[in-house]
């Protein structure tokens, strides 16, 4: 049987209990971090050179030149079209219903005109050019590709730049066929904090870039860190995560399932179910110990559950509407009556999933919204990717002369105040007596 952590909000060590499940060292490893500077360092240098070098020792793959490392459009077509009927199909479903649902996310230009004739407003434009990093080799997700590159694309962005390492050269048909599927405009195969490196400074073959999404391992994130600033990241996510609130009428079997979906992740995931129904709790428990047998993956499941797992007794619905909202998961399922309604009540969370019938997996795939949320409680402050997230905005002002009058007074006014008397002459020089 499966030792996961039983609490009670009832419980007098309930606050701390919960503060030390939900704790996760994020602070970085310092060796890690040690060796990314190295390399960040040496792709700014030596640009193709390095790259070339830090492939060859990481991925076991050498090339003369970086240009062999690109694939080509043909190759990208033709792993789509390669592809069995019903993936091909699937791949192309899930896209378009990506690219709707963010279409409705496009910002757009406004402007509005004052009585005296001033004019004010904004400028919405897409970045110039995009890095999409995409984990390769045996752990390759399309999904990926589609929730990070086509939000782009809607955005406007004019160039979307794609790397993915290939470990001993072994390419991911779905992931180029995804590629395919979004328009990627260019791909390398090349990974890790060399790859971060070459889209931040650029080399003398791939092109240096605005902004950098996409997930990846310690090195990756690490590499995303250092050259903030330098360009654009998304955001650096931690461990996924899962939080159920169930009122104790769905399926037992359906709920263990929907754990054991973000738990299957990596050890470090992280499962929680909170149900004021103790007995629903424990018919849970009783699925958690027989479905998991049968999963593929039992050892990482079995390791996130009991290292970071719990299934929580709350009062009622209210508090477990508290309790998430200090959680601010990344997933949030409502397996409750009316889960529409109950969803007002939250405030922090990366996506809400609705309804009995609605697993977090179909977000993960296919359902529209997209599938790079915060993670590590940051959904108190930050929100979902998305195509705003590829879009940027430029104030618009146009005085005209009758409104510098008014506003050049204000102006200097403020500005004699800050001892900025430039400023105020500046403003000054317009007015007219």
């Amino acid at each position: 049987m499966m030792n996961i952590r039983r609490f009670s909000t009832s419980d007098a060590s309930f606050d701390s209990d919960l503060k030390g499940l939900l704790a996760f060292e994020t602070a970085q490893d310092d060796k890690i971090d040690t060796v990314v500077a190295d390399i960040l360092r040496n792709v700014k240098q030596r640009g193709d050179e390095a790259v070339l070098e830090y492939t060859k020792r990481f991925d076991r793959l050498e090339a003369g030149d970086l240009s062999e490392l690109e694939i080509s459009h043909t190759e990208l077509k033709a792993a789509l079209d390669g592809l069995p009927a019903v993936q091909r199909e699937a791949l192309q479903q899930a896209a378009q219903r990506v690219r709707d649902y963010h279409e409705k996310q496009l910002m757009s230009s406004w402007t509005y005109t004052e009585a005296d004739g001033t004019l004010l407003g904004q400028q919405v434009t897409a970045l110039d050019r995009v890095g999409l990093y995409v984990p390769g080799g045996k752990a390759a997700y399309p999904s990926s590709v589609l929730m990070n590159a086509i939000p782009a694309k809607v955005a406007g962005v004019a160039e979307l730049i794609m790397v993915v390492p290939t470990p001993g050269g072994e390419k991911n048909q779905l992931v180029l066929a995804a590629a395919a599927v979004c328009g990627v405009d260019r791909v390398f195969c090349i990974g890790g904090a060399q790859a971060v490196g070459a889209l931040a400074y650029g080399t003398q073959t791939v092109p240096q870039v605005d902004k950098i999404v996409g997930p990846g391992n310690a090195y990756v994130a690490a590499a995303k860190r250092r050259v903030f600033g330098v360009v654009g990241i998304d955001m650096v996510a931690g461990p996924s995560e899962i939080l159920v609130i169930c009122d104790g009428k769905t399926n037992p079997d359906w709920v263990a399932m929907d754990l054991f979906s973000q738990a299957e992740h990596d050890e470090l995931a992280q499962a929680i179910l909170l149900s004021p129904d103790a007995a629903f709790l424990d018919a849970v428990k009783e699925s958690i110990d027989r479905l998991v047998e049968e999963m593929p993956r039992k050892d990482i499941i079995t390791t996130s559950l009991q290292n970071r797992g719990a299934l929580i007794k709350v009062n009622d619905l209210e508090q477990a509407a508290e309790i998430a909202n200090y959680i601010a998961p990344e997933h949030l399922e409502l397996s409750v009556e009316d889960p529409l309604a109950f969803s007002k009540k939250i405030r922090h969370a990366g996506a809400i999933f609705m309804g009995r019938d609605t697993c977090e997996a179909l977000g993960d795939y296919c359902a529209g919204p997209n599938h790079v949320l915060p993670t590590s409680r940051t959904a108190r402050f930050s929100s979902p990717l998305g195509v705003y997230d590829f879009q940027k905005r430029s104030s618009l002002i146009m005085v005209s002369a009758e409104g510098a009058q008014k506003l050049g007074r204000i102006a200097s006014t403020l500005a004699y105040g800050e001892g900025l008397q430039a400023h105020a002459r500046s403003a000054e020089f317009r007015l007219k007596g």
